[in-house]
């Protein structure tokens, strides 16, 4: 019997992000039943270096991938499904 694979869903912002916000609230919409960890870049000069420039971003600890701005709902599905 396969058991089924867990994972987690970090969403990379920052606050006063119009974009982070609206991120968010697609994600909320598209997973509503998924728990998401917000993760504030701010706090963090590696994660600055790293997603400045590129966020809001989904990330998936188990395949380490990312999704950047700008994506859709069905960009949120197809990244679940990989």
């Amino acid at each position: 019997m396969a058991t089924k694979q867990t994972f987690s869903i970090y969403l990379y912002t920052t606050s006063a992000c119009h974009l982070c916000e609206l991120a968010e609230k697609l994600v909320l919409a598209t997973l509503p039943s998924k728990t998401i960890l917000t993760v504030e870049i701010s706090e963090d000069d590696a994660l600055i270096s790293k997603y400045g420039e590129k966020i809001p971003v989904l990330y998936r600890n188990d395949t380490n991938a990312e999704l950047c701005w700008p994506f859709s709902r069905s960009d949120i599905q197809i990244f679940l499904t990989e």
